[in-house]
């Protein structure tokens, strides 16, 4: 029979055992899984969650990064910068796409830089509009002048003073210093479409100017995201919050223009409103300097993709790294630190990623150690287990992927059944293969229920959220809902669980 003393000795190493296993990557963490919400479009904006933002800037239609095509009204045909840069620019294609469209960066509300497919800037040589500069300030300023505000007819006026034409389909020079009319006849006149747009953090900041910006984004902290907000949330089935973040926040109060100061106060508000309520924070790189995808939420200028390329780049995102989690490893709230979201393959290299998230893991650590560090997948990667080998290498891992009907392109016909059924066996199906006993904890960071169907029943909306909810729960760290607040009534929890289409 067991003496009373070793029967202690044992169940006190089963004890330890335990809790060191609840500190590893695997499923043997015994923890609750997170049910969050993120609050997109409140510390790094985004123009679709909140388009009212926006409104008051001047000339708004010609933001940083807004994609413009020009047809020449003579020639018939799109200015193009040849072979996509680094040479002449024609009016000869009868088609627009990549070589055709002139990427905006906007110095005010008036004059512009463009860049080009392969990244130059245009610029003038002699009378001869190039497009050979990589530096924006060796590349000249543009003016674009509209023939009204409701018509597409612009002219495009360059720093000489003079205006572009295009003098044949082959030849484009900035020669014309007097225009009248704006005929069919006139060489000087191109007719504009816009192509695309981005409404980001620097659009917006850059759109309002040093003067104005501040006032906005502040307004907009104080009031887009409050305290009552994460009362609603700790009272609605609940228990963190996932909150996207810009490299930025770490030069509070005086960041790099254009940004403004006062997002690390939202932010140090939302920890405190996190512990009044009782809620774990995960506190999210949305947005890297030089942008790691290109896209508006990665606050990139013009769509490039420039994060990664340079170690310089790497130790700068994992200082922002080392702030957020020094500044908050204290608080009882911090429960994971997400390292960078949505990375974009192949720009984003797996080289430079591991690079970056082993370096970032030690400064968490250096702080931290309990809080659990989370590993975005890379979009358009076809190897959702990539991270694998580094993340079985570290302590409270956990790997991240986003889940969205709603841009599955073999979905765009789909019925509301198949929509449910793609969730119940394909992301089912997709979560089971990443979900290991040994490995990193899952998460579902971010998934909505909105789909590609349009005038579906409320009840339809009810059973496709429930079959995401009972795929996602097995996700053994936990899921987010993307966001708390949107215009766009499907994409806001908030609204979802008010008008009854989410119960949690």
């Amino acid at each position: 029979m067991m003496s009373c003393f070793k029967l202690k000795t044992l169940l006190l190493n089963l004890v330890i055992i335990s809790s060191l296993l609840s500190l590893s990557h695997g499923r043997l963490n015994q923890e609750s899984p997170v049910k969050a919400v993120n609050l997109g479009g409140w510390l790094v904006t985004e123009g679709w969650i909140k388009p009212s933002l926006f409104d008051g800037i001047p000339n708004k239609d010609l933001l940083d990064g807004t994609g413009l095509q020009f047809k020449s009204v003579t020639t018939g045909k799109y200015l193009c910068a040849e072979r996509g840069g680094g040479t002449i620019l024609v009016a000869n294609r009868t088609a627009a796409s990549g070589w055709e469209t002139f990427r905006l960066w906007r110095l005010n509300e008036n004059t512009f830089r463009f860049r080009v497919f392969f990244n130059q800037f245009v610029g003038l040589d002699g009378i001869n509009v190039v497009a050979v500069s990589n530096s924006s300030t060796d590349s000249e300023t543009f003016h674009v002048v509209k023939e009204s505000n409701n018509s597409t007819r612009v002219r495009i006026k360059a720093s000489n003073g003079q205006f572009l034409q295009a003098k044949s389909e082959v030849l484009v020079t900035a020669d014309v210093s007097k225009v009248s009319g704006w005929g069919n006849d006139d060489p000087t006149v191109f007719e504009l479409t816009i192509a695309s747009r981005l409404q980001g953090e620097f659009q917006v900041t850059n759109g309002y100017g040093p003067r104005i910006a501040p006032l906005v984004m502040k307004k907009h902290w104080r009031t887009f995201i409050v305290e009552k907000d994460f009362k609603f949330i700790a009272n609605n089935g609940l228990n963190a919050v996932r909150i996207p973040v810009g490299w930025w926040i770490a030069s509070d109060p005086t960041p790099p223009a254009p940004y403004v100061g006062g997002s690390l106060q939202a932010l140090d508000n939302a920890f405190l409103w996190a512990e009044k309520y009782g809620l774990k924070i995960i506190i999210d790189l949305h947005a890297a300097s030089g942008s790691q995808n290109g896209l508006e939420h990665t606050s990139s200028r013009d769509g490039s993709q420039e994060w990664g390329k340079t170690d310089s780049n790497i130790q700068e995102t994992v200082n922002v790294i080392e702030f957020l989690t020094a500044r908050y490893a204290k608080s009882p709230s911090l429960y994971a630190v997400e390292l960078l979201n949505e990375p974009l393959a192949p720009g984003a290299t797996l080289e430079s990623l591991n690079k970056y998230y082993k370096a970032a893991y030690e400064v968490v650590r250096k702080h931290s150690p309990t809080a659990y560090v989370v590993l975005s997948n890379r979009l358009l990667s076809s190897n959702p287990k990539e991270f694998f080998p580094i993340a079985n290498g570290l302590v409270r891992s956990v790997i991240d992927v986003h889940y969205y009907n709603v841009f599955e392109s073999q979905l765009a016909n789909a019925t509301v059944q198949q929509n449910i059924d793609f969730i119940l066996t394909n992301r089912s199906s997709e979560l089971n293969f990443i979900t290991t006993p040994n490995g990193p904890l899952t998460f579902v960071g971010e998934w909505v229920a909105e789909w590609q169907i349009n005038e579906a029943k409320k009840e339809d909306y009810q059973r496709f959220a429930k079959a995401q909810l009972d795929v996602y729960k097995r996700a053994t760290f936990g899921w987010a809902y993307w966001t708390l607040k949107n215009v766009k009534n499907h994409w806001s929890l908030e609204w979802m669980i008010k008008n009854g289409y989410i119960k949690l």
